[in-house]
């Protein structure tokens, strides 16, 4: 009986530490400014129901997020460029090094990756981005990928794109 209590408080103690939401609900993207919202003014989860959403978070100075998350957004983006029934959403979620990862950063970035898709900023040195808390993300490149039904279905560090493009094709004909 105290192996299994001892086993039990130790499968808890896992998932209380889990990074990601995976199978939840995906909740609001806790975004204190949207730096480009392609005309919104306010932009949040409900607004993309009935599409499968791609959602990236992502640090200036990540050096993963330059090596492999942008490049992965902008293959995935221009791949269903056009595509009514997938949705791109990227947001600096600022953990760290405040004053680098700034909103005029996230600014620069949009130019230098040539970025079309609302981007957001999430925290700041007086408050703890709230994307971080809601999706329970480890740091940057988080990648969290979001059903039709607004479910979470993938959230990790690394996505690779040729195997993304084809889970949100089964997603798209769910």
């Amino acid at each position: 009986m105290k192996f299994k209590l001892l086993l039990l408080t130790f499968v808890f103690s896992l998932n209380v530490f889990a990074l990601g939401i995976q199978g939840q609900k995906a909740p609001s993207f806790g975004v204190d400014t949207w730096v480009q919202s392609n005309g919104a003014s306010k932009i949040d989860i409900e607004d993309y129901k009935g599409k499968v959403l791609y959602l990236y978070g992502f640090q200036a100075w990540c050096p993963g997020c330059h090596s492999h998350g942008f490049p992965t957004l902008q293959k995935l983006s221009s791949h269903y460029q056009g595509d009514d029934k997938v949705a791109f959403v990227a947001i600096q979620t600022v953990f760290e090094g405040f004053m680098v990862n700034s909103v005029n950063a996230a600014k620069d970035i949009i130019k230098k990756y040539s970025l079309t898709m609302p981007i957001g900023h999430s925290g700041s040195s007086d408050k703890k981005s709230e994307f971080m808390r809601n999706y329970r993300s480890g740091g940057t490149p988080w990648t969290v990928i979001i059903d039709k039904n607004g479910v979470v279905r993938f959230n990790d560090f690394h996505a690779d794109a040729n195997e993304i493009i084809g889970y949100m094709d089964l997603l798209k004909a769910e």
